[in-house]
């Protein structure tokens, strides 16, 4: 690793480490209160440093830091600061033990315009009140793994970017790219929805009450699967705006899925059709 930035680091107090600081604290937790998207183990880190999302600080034990060096070698002098540390010291800063052994910072860049990512899709999902973290992790790794273009946002939806839904999302969140419709919640779902159809989109609500096929509901050059919170689902007037309901079929009695499955069974019916 000689020709990266590495800075080793004794103190738990350096001010260099201040936004890896404590964690797993809710009231001074970097990534909700400053502007701070954090990266964490070597899969995630390597999807950052591939993404706009691009670190301005690594934290690492030496191991881990050797692994990342191809990726940072890459980056050449843009890559980030690397501070090597013992586990011990990590645990004191973070705030518990991490056995990914690595963390990367990186600043929040301005979200992208919904209208900007509709023009180059084909297959979007929209979220309505997905407020579960590993729910929303959970849907953009399904959402890269399937070949979904984007994910927009409806109203009540939670922060993307918060460090556990970038964890569970194997950072893919970082690479999928997603925006609001609708910055203050305004005009959903009416005019957000009208929005997809003025660029070509049929919208589908995924519903346990839906009346089409996912198979059939799947099809046509340009489709946006609209799915919601985890228990009570899409909104009435959500359904109500859909161009289509389409159903996943149960058996034994279970009445739905959870949330990121049902969106990743429409978008496997969609790449495979």
């Amino acid at each position: 690793m000689t020709g990266l930035r590495i800075i080793d680091i004794h103190d738990q107090a350096d001010e260099r480490l201040v936004d890896f600081r404590d964690l797993s604290d809710a009231d001074r937790r970097p990534d909700t209160g400053r502007g701070v998207v954090i990266a964490e183990g070597v899969p995630v880190v390597e999807r950052m440093l591939a993404s706009r999302f691009r670190p301005h600080a690594v934290l690492g034990v030496a191991a881990r830091l050797e692994r990342l060096a191809p990726a940072l070698d890459r980056l050449g002098a843009d890559a980030p600061a690397c501070y090597r540390v013992t586990a011990d010291l990590m645990a004191r800063v973070v705030g518990f033990h991490l056995n990914r052994g690595v963390l990367a910072a990186a600043r929040r860049p301005p979200t992208p315009d919904a209208g900007e990512l509709l023009d180059g899709a084909r297959t979007v999902v929209v979220l309505e009140g997905v407020n579960d973290h590993e729910n929303l992790g959970a849907i953009f790794r399904n959402a890269a793994g399937l070949g979904a273009d984007a994910v927009l946002f409806g109203p009540r939806c939670s922060d993307p970017l918060y460090r556990r839904a970038v964890r569970v999302s194997m950072g893919h969140v970082l690479l999928v790219p997603f925006a609001r419709l609708g910055v203050d919640g305004s005009g959903w779902p009416v005019d957000a929805l009208d929005t997809l159809r003025a660029r070509g989109f049929r919208t589908v609500a995924l519903t346990p009450g839906g009346d089409t096929r996912l198979q059939h509901a799947a099809d046509g050059e340009r489709v946006a699967f609209l799915v919601g919170a985890e228990g009570p689902g899409l909104t009435a007037k959500t359904l109500d705006a859909a161009d289509a309901r389409a159903a996943i079929p149960m058996a034994r009695g279970t009445d739905s899925l959870n949330v990121a499955t049902a969106a990743a069974l429409a978008l496997y019916e969609r790449a495979r059709g």
